[in-house]
């Protein structure tokens, strides 16, 4: 093994904000191997030939059985079986292949939230929990497609709280089965699932269990689908299960390990759907590029015009930087694993934790792809102009699919506290050590400033500098919120929030940075010359973010000299250089107007 690759295993989650990450130490897209842009085209093609020209037919749900239809072909493809093991009928591929495939189905509109659906919160909980008897009866048929699954934890009354809900399962007299009663909301896939994962609390317990739930079992009716803004072609709908029998056999893992299991699956859901939300962002800017080629006013094209350039640049970096920020944490969650089943983990407890590990960045991922998304999608429609606001247009749907992204797998504000709490956590536990970098930054406010030059060899120095700045001023208005409230910093929300947002751009900022810096030893810096425009312009974008963010946070607590003192500090830790970014963006516009689709 070498030393990088040891250095590369050896990061925690979260560790990235007290730590410098090296650009050889991450992996980047554009180093998939030909097997993996092999599995890439295939994905592209199924959803070119099998889904984009039946997206109005799926929406309309007039037939029930051209979903699971489709399912059906995804599942001859393997498409269903990539993260299940082969002796259990799939493919067995790492994490970050996993992940190609959901960012290239993530372009599937409805489709891609049933397939997203069967194949994570429907699929893994078995497969992850499940004994050897559960895996072999049902996670071969569920990689096939010729089970369909589905997630019932939403309640009524437990949405975010999942953990309160009210539906219980009770033994039997004669102790074979546990009777489920309750009822379930938001259930995708739920009008075609065969199988269901169902969160109940066994008695009177304070806990969730789970249950591997068949239809056939009885005792289950539900209502009509629902009627949606958005995702129009996915099942949803409200599920009611009546004194249900289930086999004592199908319970799922320990009784009271239901919250847990949860938890985890969702810290899985959470980094799917945002690379989901990255594929579906680049066909949406690859289709209003070629419209604003295409449109013309004032006898010449759209693309021509100096706005619309600049919406053009403006999205396709936003997506190029999540990219890279999505596929940095899955190579290092796939690290992780590799290391815990060499000290001795089972394969699915390795997966577990790898994922746990870096839970914090699956919900930082999972609210920046969805928000990449939501802006790409509102600048698409108004690049469109009144064709955007058409439903003969691809920006309509788009538009209205997209939202919902910012609600699954836990709401983004929900994400940003958890986010920071996790990472409090985690040093109140000593897993983080952030009171060290936090003393010294409380230190370095005090003394005088370092105007020293940056002028050393090497590729964005200057700007590894801002980004240690950048890490600095979140630690900086961190520490000083936990040292006010101190245990009861979990009420101040709004604080939390802004904590979030500048640990989210700090991550995503540098994790651009790193995969340009490393194109640029692979390929030479003039084949990068546009990803590293797009680089510098979202370490603008970012930094003026956190700035924003820093002041709300610090206006919400600090007064006197200490809300002087660390204002200064704030100014001093997100200050950069001036940049041309009117050009920048123009020579990014222009790059991806030529090429007439998102090119990176």
């Amino acid at each position: 093994m070498s030393t990088a690759t040891a250095e590369k295993k050896a990061i925690k989650g979260g560790e990235f904000l007290i730590r410098e990450t090296k650009a050889h130490e991450i992996f980047i897209p554009e180093e998939f191997n030909e097997e993996q842009r092999m599995i890439q085209q295939q994905c592209r093609d199924f959803l070119a030939k099998e889904i984009i020209p039946r997206l109005d037919e799926i929406d309309s749900q007039k037939d029930p059985k051209l979903v699971p239809s489709l399912l059906d072909k995804a599942g001859e493809l393997g498409l269903l079986g990539t993260s299940v093991p082969p002796e259990l009928g799939g493919f067995g591929m790492d994490f970050n292949t996993t992940m190609l495939v959901a960012e290239m189905l993530g372009a599937g509109h409805s489709f891609a939230v049933s397939i997203s659906a069967h194949t994570g919160i429907g699929t893994l909980p078995i497969l992850y929990y499940g004994n050897e008897s559960q895996k072999k009866k049902y996670i071969p048929n569920l990689a096939s497609g010729k089970w369909k699954a589905a997630y019932c934890l939403t309640e009524p009354d437990s949405g975010s709280d999942a953990n309160s809900g009210k539906t219980r399962a009770t033994l039997s007299k004669d102790g074979k089965h546990y009777l489920i009663s309750g009822q379930k909301m938001w259930i995708t896939n739920g009008g075609f699932a065969d199988i269901f994962v169902v969160f109940a609390k066994i008695d009177n317990d304070k806990n969730l269990s789970a249950f591997i739930v068949e239809k056939i079992f009885g005792g289950i009716t539900m209502n009509e689908e629902e009627k949606k803004m958005g995702i129009k072609g996915s099942s949803t709908r409200q599920i009611f299960f009546n004194d249900c029998p289930v086999p004592v056999e199908n319970l799922l893992s320990e009784r009271e390990n239901g919250f847990k299991i949860a938890v985890n699956i969702l810290n899985i859901g959470r980094i799917k759907l945002g690379i989901a939300a990255v594929g579906g962002s680049k066909m949406c800017i690859g289709n209003a590029t070629r419209y604003a080629k295409e449109r013309k006013q004032f006898g010449t094209s759209i693309a021509n015009f100096g706005a619309i350039k600049h919406k053009i640049a403006e999205v396709a970096t936003h997506i190029f930087a999540s990219e890279s920020a999505h596929y940095r944490a899955s190579q290092n969650i796939d690290d992780a694993y590799e290391g815990f089943v060499a000290s001795g983990l089972a394969p699915a407890q390795a997966r577990l934790k790898a994922l746990e590990e870096f839970a914090i960045e699956c919900a930082i991922l999972k609210v920046h792809g969805s928000e990449v998304l939501d802006f790409t999608v509102d600048e698409g429609v108004q690049i469109y102009g009144g064709m955007g606001f058409s439903a003969e247009g691809p920006m309509d749907r788009a538009y209205r699919d997209a939202r919902i992204n910012r609600i699954f797998e836990g709401t983004n504000e929900i994400n940003r506290l958890l986010t920071i709490d996790m990472l409090l956590k985690r040093a109140m536990k000593g897993t983080l050590d952030l009171m060290t970098p936090a003393m010294a930054v409380q230190k370095e406010l005090m003394a005088i400033p370092d105007f020293g030059s940056a002028d050393e060899g090497g590729v964005f120095v200057k700007e590894k500098k801002v980004l240690a700045n950048l890490k600095k001023a979140g630690l900086m208005v961190a520490g000083a919120a936990v040292q006010k409230f101190l245990m009861k910093l979990s009420d101040e929300q709004e604080i939390l929030m802004n904590l979030a947002d500048m640990l989210i751009q700090g991550y995503v900022a540098e994790s651009t940075l790193l995969r340009v810096e490393k194109m640029i030893g692979i390929r030479g810096e003039q084949a990068c010359a546009v990803h590293k425009e797009m680089a510098l312009i979202y370490l603008h974008f970012a930094v003026e973010k956190a700035h924003v963010a820093g002041r709300q946070a610090i206006y919400a607590f600090a007064e006197g000299d200490e809300l002087r003192l660390m204002l200064l500090g704030l100014k001093r830790f997100t200050k950069i250089d001036p940049y041309n970014l009117k050009e920048a963006r123009r020579k990014v516009a222009d790059y991806i107007i030529d090429k007439g689709d998102y090119p990176f």
